[in-house]
């Protein structure tokens, strides 16, 4: 496992997280579903496919969403969110999430050159908490990237990155043998919330319950028919 790069000061994050302007989601989804079986963003969970969760939880927060879907993949039906939705293609294929990312911020560049934040989220996540977004948006502040703290690690998603900071990362990660989402963020001396601040926004953090397989997506209707009760 790669070293942790120190920790730095994380941001005062008010206790409601307050929304941004000139801020951009970024879903991912192009992946595989290799593990799944099947197409597992199209699956449902309580009532609509999982993408849409996902979706929902990034529009709620911010100005705009980019989709991010593989190279030659169709578009899926999207959900209205109350902000523009614009899907971006990897250009090219197999090259993991960070070939969205890609995608991402080159569409940004051109169309969307006033976007100063651009929050990362996997389209396989179907409880990401509105709060726990905004928050991790918030800890951008004086920094190039923004992750959450998992015990003495950290994860690569869901992050916030600072688009004109990380297009050269990326493109030079791409460049390289790992296509690492990790190393770009490395590379960038991200922020690091720890467990404490975020458990403020997600008691139970279920931002790190995502789908790879049928049985996570069946525990994860179990927990929505829980909460439901």
């Amino acid at each position: 496992m790669p070293a942790v790069p120190p920790v730095p000061a994380v941001p005062t994050v008010p206790a409601v997280p307050r929304r941004r302007s000139r801020t951009v989601a970024l879903v991912l989804a192009g992946g595989r579903s290799s593990r799944f079986g099947a197409d597992k963003l199209a699956a449902e969970l309580d009532g609509r496919p999982l993408l849409h969760h996902a979706l929902l939880a990034a529009g709620a927060v911010t100005d705009l969403v980019l989709l991010a879907v593989g190279e030659g993949s169709p578009a899926p039906a999207l959900p209205s969110l109350g902000v523009p939705l614009e899907v971006v293609r990897d250009r090219s294929a197999g090259l993991g999430p960070l070939a969205g990312v890609d995608a991402a911020l080159d569409h940004l560049a051109l169309s969307h050159a006033s976007a100063d934040r651009l929050l990362v989220v996997p389209g396989d996540a179907p409880a990401l908490r509105p709060a726990l977004l905004t928050g991790l948006l918030c800890a951008l502040d004086g920094h190039d990237a923004a992750v959450l703290a998992d015990g003495d690690d950290w994860r690569p998603l869901p992050c916030a990155i600072r688009p004109a900071a990380a297009h050269a990362p990326v493109r030079d990660g791409l460049a390289g043998p790992k296509r690492s989402v990790r190393a770009v963020l490395h590379a960038l001396g991200p922020a690091i919330v720890d467990d404490a601040t975020w458990r403020t926004w997600d008691p139970d953090g279920d931002w790190r319950r995502d789908v790879d397989e049928p049985a996570d997506l069946a525990q994860a209707a179990a927990r929505a028919q829980q909460e439901a009760t």
